[in-house]
């Protein structure tokens, strides 16, 4: 059967699956267990071939490397960031294949999101399953750290406000306690002291809405800070983006209301607002310095475009 990616010019697909693995994912043990994790997919898969991340962009680099060979299927196999980086590789260079992922992070929101089981064996026996799923991806147009325009692609959640500066918290430790707790640290750390953020944001182009704001999650699925639900009625697969704003919240709130924020009650509180839909577009007010968070990175601050790819990527999936 004719390969679709021969159809945009692309070299015929290679026959082995691609793993692109993150070794310093799950606090290193990824790394060190590799020859256990490659055995354990072999035995579900088959032979296939490993590219190993060395710094952050190269999840991206090898990603677009595997749509110029032609590769049918491509898996991530780290955390949240390093898949995040994968699918951006892929869909910027206009990926035909399939892709899958094994999970070895912190958060382990993507996985949530996805259903995909939390051990390699079972992640590895979703690589062979007959089903697939085409899902939404968000693209955000964004102010990079370097102070110049940047794009990326999200499967999960872009936020700005406090969920950017836990997210850099979270990255700049250890991990060694876990996804949960390392987030909850994180998260009480950057509530000490916090004022909440002055932006203006408007969506499908309708007017302009200005206020401050702890936190805005624009939202292609239902988790993100290891395992809160922030959008609980959020579908991969409806063409739309979930935005959940909250505001005023505190540390009193995050010990207080912490049931709600894991569970999506959430947005029955006074203080969270929904909105849906395909454009969402976030400003700064008076000079204010408003960071990101991209799938669980922090690569950058407002202002912001976030829009909706539709079936963007085809993923395998029990």
């Amino acid at each position: 059967m004719r390969h679709p990616a021969a159809d945009v010019g692309y070299p015929a697909p290679s026959l082995k699956p691609l793993l692109i693995v993150n070794p310093a994912s799950a606090n290193g043990a990824t790394g060190r267990n590799l020859e256990s994790i490659a055995r354990t997919v072999r035995d579900s898969l088959g032979d296939f071939e490993t590219r190993l991340t060395r710094a952050i962009g190269d999840g991206v680099a090898l990603a677009r490397q595997a749509v110029e060979a032609g590769r049918a299927l491509v898996v991530a196999v780290g955390g949240d960031g390093t898949a995040s980086e994968v699918v951006d590789g892929l869909v910027g260079a206009g990926y035909l294949g399939e892709f899958g992922y094994i999970p070895r992070g912190t958060g382990g929101d993507f996985r949530r999101s996805l259903g995909i089981p939390a051990d390699v064996p079972g992640a590895a026996r979703q690589l062979v399953a007959t089903a697939r799923r085409q899902v939404d991806l968000g693209r955000i147009e964004f102010t990079g750290l370097d102070g110049q325009p940047a794009i990326r692609h999200f499967c999960n959640v872009a936020s700005c406000g406090i969920s950017a500066v836990v997210a850099r918290n979270v990255n700049l430790g250890s991990k060694r306690l876990g996804g949960k707790i390392s987030f909850k640290l994180a998260s009480a750390r950057a509530l000490l002291g916090w004022d909440d953020q002055a932006i203006r944001w408007r969506v499908d182009g309708g007017p302009w809405t200005e206020d401050t704001v702890t936190a805005l999650s624009v939202c292609n699925a239902r988790y993100f800070g290891g395992g809160i639900m922030v959008a609980p009625q959020a579908d991969m697969e409806d063409g739309l983006l979930d935005v959940t704003i909250w505001k005023d919240y505190g540390v009193l709130d995050f010990v207080v209301q912490q049931p709600k924020l894991y569970d999506g009650r959430h947005v029955q509180l006074a203080k969270t607002r929904l909105l849906r839909g395909r454009e969402i577009e976030v400003e700064p007010v008076g000079g204010a310095r408003v960071l990101l968070e991209v799938d669980g990175e922090q690569p950058g601050m407002l202002p912001a475009r976030f829009t909706v790819l539709p079936r963007a990527l085809t993923l395998r999936s029990a």
